[in-house]
């Protein structure tokens, strides 16, 4: 079996994941390894932009606050702060690097900031309005012109090696991974002393995400079936506006325009926001999120919609070129028409339970960006901060690696992979049915709004779903479909099991049976699974 050699393993090429690899590469080998192309990521849909501090009448302490507020009493206010005053550096970091985010008009040195939902100031630096796109292509280009960064392409993660896995005396540690090269099929592993997850979020747990395909809550699973803990799953956010289109797969209309004065509508142009919060559209997205679940709910409509007709169509499409072009190929024009838009799952709040500088309860294992949960956050993600949270972290993970006396794993044995008696699959229907039917019970039963008795009808089904899963991963060939699927599915029990401990409603999650909050906020944690030693096959359940 071959084997990949490396100091440093990054799996995901998102903004966390680039980063990692180009602020590492001075202290050692980095191979990255992403499932698909490597500029294919959450990151590069991301259209807002990133919450940074650079007016004199704005204030650490007022972004400290905001992020607070949105957190619902769940952040941890020194990491808050941390992240929030290291943003400047990170946005001059990035400058050098060759991203150019808007300039400001009117103002000569200035910058076109935008204002999003939950921000009190405008603080949001763009590129355009991809520019997730536009920094993802920079750090891409960073990171392939590197020396010592090895770039391997549609490689799945299949699980991690630990220490205990092997059956060697002491504390559990990860020593590196299993993975499958989809273009050949071949598994391989990687022997590396540190292995940074960077792999994103689980968007696509849920029937209608935001997310790009490859979004299946990887890190997470794979980080808890090794081991690792993982924090406050239960806070889904969904992005309040999802374009409405059946033709309009996964596009958001950014919060961003919001923040340019679009108001919430329902079909016949009626604001409704204001009944439910007095930041009206601009409030938090759980609020905002909430608000349209019941506008539909009471009045039986498949979308309500946005209305920014008071600006100028130039306006629009200088300020959202690429929001104005896709709403006009669908046939809206956003200077005329209505928006209609729904809700749809964007991002994770929770994840691996890891410090700034990407600890893990796992030693070895690093956790970066959105598959991590940092106290950051808390119970809901202030908007633009996401982006934010990775360029710190990354940068704080590679210098602590920088500064801590290094492992090495020579003569460390890696077990060849056994595939045992599984066979090509002949009944891949079963995994398409499976994929769809987690995906349509998490929607349905552990959405918005939730309750007991939905969560406990999701956890049935789940559990049997995940069961099925099993044997078919045992009797099967290993396929990138199969992994994603035994990822999805395990990432929803945890989102479930997250949720039904939570016995109050708090910023992303609600439910029925204690809408009221709990005066102490506290964590869900759920411990990491134990894993097992490699028996006769070493393909874990």
């Amino acid at each position: 079996m071959r084997i990949d050699d490396c100091d440093f393993l990054v799996v995901g090429s998102g903004i966390a994941g680039l980063m990692s690899a180009i602020h590492l590469a001075p202290y050692g080998r980095v191979l990255l390894i992403t499932k698909k192309n490597s500029a294919e990521s959450s990151s590069n849909y991301a259209q807002g932009g990133i919450a940074c501090v650079m007016e004199p009448g704005d204030s650490f302490e007022q972004h400290v606050a905001d992020t607070l507020d949105a957190g619902a009493g769940l952040c941890n206010e020194t990491v808050v702060r941390r992240i929030i005053e290291d943003a400047p550096a990170r946005i001059r970091e990035l400058e050098r690097m060759g991203v150019r985010f808007n300039a400001s008009a009117d103002r000569p040195g200035a910058y076109d900031l935008g204002r999003e939902g939950g921000h009190s100031q405008r603080r949001v630096l763009h590129a355009g309005d991809i520019t997730g796109q536009r920094v993802e292509s920079v750090l891409l280009q960073r990171a392939q012109s590197t020396p010592g960064i090895r770039i391997l392409e549609h490689v799945r993660l299949i699980d991690l090696i630990t220490t205990s896995r092997l059956a060697l005396p002491g504390g559990n540690r990860c020593v590196g991974a299993y993975a499958l090269d989809r273009e050949t099929g071949a598994i391989f592993a990687i022997r590396a002393p540190y292995t940074v997850l960077a792999t994103g979020g689980c968007g696509k747990v849920y029937l209608y995400t935001s997310n790009p395909d490859i979004a299946t809550g990887d890190g997470v699973a794979i980080g808890w079936r090794a081991g690792a803990a993982v924090a406050n799953m239960e806070f889904i956010q969904f992005h309040p506006t999802c374009l409405y289109h059946p033709q309009a797969k996964n596009f958001l209309i950014s919060e961003a325009v919001r923040g340019e004065g679009a108001v919430l509508v329902d079909r016949q142009g009626v604001p409704f926001m204001e009944r439910y919060d007095p930041r009206g559209s601009l409030a938090p997205r759980d609020i905002v999120a909430r608000a349209i679940d019941a506008e539909l709910k009471r009045t039986a409509a498949p979308y309500c919609c946005l209305d920014i007709r008071h600006k100028s169509r130039a306006f629009l499409e200088q300020r959202f070129p690429t929001i104005y072009a896709t709403c006009k190929q669908f046939g809206i024009d956003m200077a005329t028409d209505l928006i209609p838009v729904v809700p749809a799952a964007h991002y994770c709040c929770g994840g691996i339970q890891a410090t700034i500088e990407g600890v893990t309860g796992l030693d070895g294992l690093l956790a970066v960006g959105e598959v991590a949960c940092t106290g950051l956050h808390g119970a809901n993600r202030l908007a633009s901060n996401s982006l934010l949270e990775a360029l710190v972290c990354a940068r704080a993970m590679a210098e602590r690696l920088a500064r801590q006396e290094r492992t090495t794993l020579s003569g460390l044995a890696i077990p060849a992979w056994e595939s045992g008696h599984a066979v090509p699959s002949d009944e891949a229907v079963i995994v398409a049915h499976n994929w769809a039917e987690v995906r349509t019970c998490m929607w349905d039963y552990v959405g918005i709004v939730r309750s007991a008795k939905r969560l406990e009808r999701a956890f049935r089904r789940i559990r049997n779903i995940r069961n099925e899963i099993r044997q078919y991963y045992f009797d099967y060939i290993v396929t990138a479909d199969t992994l994603d699927l035994r990822n999805l599915a395990d990432v929803a029990e945890l989102i479930i099991r997250s949720a039904h401990e939570r016995k109050e409603s708090r910023g992303l999650h609600y439910t029925l049976d204690a809408p009221g909050r709990l005066p102490e906020p506290r964590d869900t944690v759920l411990p990491g699974r134990h894993p097992r030693p490699f028996g006769r096959s070493i393909r874990l359940p």
